[in-house]
């Protein structure tokens, strides 16, 4: 019975981490952490990719500013010091990649939008992830997925990521695919200390089944 129950808990450690895993693996851009949230790339389109992320498990909280780079740096903050010890455990947890920032689409370009900032916790505490301190930060999971994306470089500031963002939705219209949207993700790999060489992503997420081009 304790072999039984032992192997049940190891199955569940494996099917909850999501593949988050070496940073070094083929289906990583990350060049600043150890550990990265892995994918399946299922085919590639005109101008975006189709990718399959298994289910994962964040830490998140919200701000709100007209600027999407105010409300960030403010969650941003709060996120830090939950993986620096203000969590119930007071473990220090490793930073990972990516970074999900979730844009509501319905928002005015005149009007302050509330940005959702994640951090993706590491497989050491995907099945058991210690409980936030701060009432404002929570933690979330996503669900088995597959997404949309368009990969850039530079710097992910406000104008650059909606431009991204509109390209990818025209490329996503032109073949006619179903996708959320509600809302969409600004995804980030990189430190502010990272120069050269950066990696950014506009992510919707799939709906149905995705569009890939037709094999010859």
């Amino acid at each position: 019975m304790i072999c039984l129950t032992g192997l049940i808990l190891l199955l569940f450690a494996v099917t909850v981490d999501g593949r988050i895993g070496d940073s070094t693996s083929e289906s990583s851009y990350c060049t600043e952490t150890k550990e990265c949230f892995l994918f399946d790339l299922v085919c590639a389109g005109d101008g975006y990719e189709v990718r399959h992320y298994e289910a994962a498990k964040w830490v998140t909280t919200e701000a709100e500013s007209y600027f999407m780079e105010i409300a960030t740096s403010r969650a941003f903050r709060k996120l830090y010091k939950y993986i620096t010890g203000e969590n119930e455990a007071g473990a220090t947890i490793d930073m990972t990649a990516p970074v999900l920032i979730k844009v509501n689409n319905s928002t005015s370009m005149w009007q302050p939008s509330v940005y959702g900032l994640s951090f993706l916790l590491p497989s050491k505490y995907q099945a058991n992830p210690p409980k936030p301190t701060d009432a404002s930060v929570y933690l979330t999971d996503t669900p088995d997925m597959k997404v949309y994306v368009k990969s850039y470089g530079g710097w992910m500031i406000s104008l650059v990521a909606k431009s991204q963002v509109e390209t990818l939705k025209t490329s996503l219209d032109n073949v006619k695919a179903t996708y959320e949207t509600e809302y969409h993700y600004n995804v980030g790999y990189n430190s502010p200390m990272k120069i050269m060489n950066r990696h950014n992503e506009a992510w919707f997420i799939v709906k149905g089944e995705p569009v890939c081009p037709r094999s010859e």
